[in-house]
Order: structure tokens, then sequence, then C-alpha cells
């Protein structure tokens, strides 16, 4: 009895480590690839707390924490601006973008009319069309023709009629919606704007969500756009591209531009962090159907 329990013991440690070891390397590539993508932003945020001299040194962690190199950076002329105008681009850019994108793939998910496919076929063609192709007469329009360069309009406003990647990964989901809840709507007396906000809508939460978040990181990291639109105009850009300015203004003082970084990047980290279940659920089952 005496000697069975510290073998016992033993054997249990044992097949602990053992069970450890087998853990780790069956997971090695995903623990390298977490360790590649989270320690620069570690040395981000540990530089963004050091002060100025230390800052340019070779050291890894702060001697003293310094959390007031945040306040400077809000302190900075401009920086609340930018990041109004993010909110706002980023913001009215997603709302849009969902509202104007949602009826055009219900129509192509649960409707039946000639020219169907051709117009999946379109939806597709616009999303292997790089935006460089038509940026000189678009710039042209809205420059010349609208008078709205200098301001972010001329990037929300085209919202407005839908996004090619959104209509198809909306369209993906919405045929896994089964056909039968639809018919029955309409025959309940249910018009189609009903049936999508009532019916529809409910069940495509997921896909919903995962195209808002695209757009809102694509909008929040956008930086040719208001480059292009927007450049002329201090007062109208946003923190993506009023960043490389701080960054010019602050070349020496790395903590500062750590720290305006940390900030920048803050909110996606945020949103994601709080909608990743929904976003990896609509991005998940928007391929299950063709």
């Amino acid at each position: 009895m005496t000697l069975t329990a510290p073998v016992t013991g033993t054997a249990a440690r044992r097949a602990r480590r053992t069970a450890l070891l087998h853990w780790i390397a069956v997971h090695s590539l995903g623990i390298a690839a977490a360790l590649f993508f989270v320690l620069p932003f570690v040395f981000v945020v540990l530089t963004s707390l050091m002060s100025d001299q230390q800052a340019l040194t070779r050291d890894l962690t702060p001697d003293s924490w310094h959390f007031g190199n945040y306040l400077k950076v809000f302190e900075t002329e401009g920086f609340l601006t930018w990041w109004k105008n993010s909110l706002l681009y980023a913001g009215l850019g997603t709302v849009l973008v969902v509202v104007s994108s949602l009826p055009v793939a219900y129509a192509l998910a649960k409707f039946r009319f000639r020219g169907r496919h051709l117009s999946l076929l379109l939806v597709i063609s616009m999303m292997m069309l790089p935006p460089q192709v038509v940026i000189i007469p678009m710039y042209l329009f809205w420059a010349q023709q609208m008078d709205l360069s200098g301001s972010l309009w001329p990037l929300i406003i085209p919202m407005a009629f839908g996004d090619a990647f959104a209509i198809f990964l909306l369209r993906q989901f919405l045929l896994t919606i089964p056909d039968e809840y639809v018919e029955a709507a309409r025959i309940d007396g249910c018009g189609e704007l009903r049936i999508l906000l009532r019916v529809v809508l409910p069940m495509a939460k997921p896909a919903v969500a995962a195209v808002a978040l695209f757009q809102f990181f694509y909008c929040w990291n956008d930086y040719f756009g208001p480059q292009i639109y927007a450049s002329e105009n201090p007062a109208a850009w946003t923190l993506s591209y009023g960043l490389e300015s701080f960054k010019g203004a602050h070349h020496t003082d790395w903590n500062l531009t750590m720290a305006a970084t940390v900030l920048v990047m803050a909110p996606v980290i945020l949103v994601f962090f709080f909608a990743q279940k929904a976003f990896v659920e609509g991005v998940t089952l928007t391929g299950v159907k063709g």
C-alpha cells in the first residue's frame, strides 16, 4: 500500500507531462503563428509606454510606465478630428453598405427572373476590378462635376449603391435559408420588403454581422481613398492617413508614434473581440451552398 501511492502519483505526473508535450506538438504550428502575430503587437504596446530616451534604446520593457503618452497623442492638434472622421467614414459606410447590399443579395438568392445569372456574373466581375482602374474617372467626376474633393463624401456616397463583395457574401448565406419560409410568408400575404425584414433578416444576422465587420475594417484601415480625395484638407483626414503625418512630425519620438498606432488599432481589435462569434459563424456558413 505504501509503495503503490508514490508509483501511481509518478505515473499520473508522467501521463500529464506526456499529454502536455503531445498537445504542444500537435498545436506547434498554431502556437508559432499566434506568436508571430502577437509579439509585434506586444512590442508596440511596450514601446508606447516608454520614456522618450528609452524608446531609442534596445530595451524591450519599459523601466517606468508612461501612460501619459496616450494623453499627449490625444492632445496633438488634429488627432481628435481624425478620430471623428474615421468613425464617420467607417460607421456610415458600414450602415450604407449593409442596407444597400442586403436587398440585392435577397433578389439574387430568392427571385427567379431572366438574367439572374448574368447579374450575378456582373457582381463577381466587379469584385475582380481593382479600384485603381477606375480612380481617375471617379476622381474627375467627384472633383470637377460634384466639387466634393477635400472631403470623405466621394468615398461614403458610393457605398449607398451596394458593394460587390458584400452582395456576394450575403447572397451565399441567403441560399442556405430554405425557400419554404419565404413561400409561407408570401402565402400569408406578406410583401417582399416585409419578408426581407421579418423573415430573412433575423435568420441572416451572422452574415450581416460578417459583412458589417468586413466593411468597418476596410473603412477604418483605408489609406488609399482618403489620400486621393482628402489629402488637400487636413480637417477631412482619417486616422489611417493622419498617422503618416503624425509619424513625420514625431519621427524621433517612437513612444508617441507607437501610442498613436495602438490608438488606431484599438477600435478594430475591440470590435472583433466582441463580435468574433458572429463573424466566424457568418464567414463559415456563407460557403455552405453554391
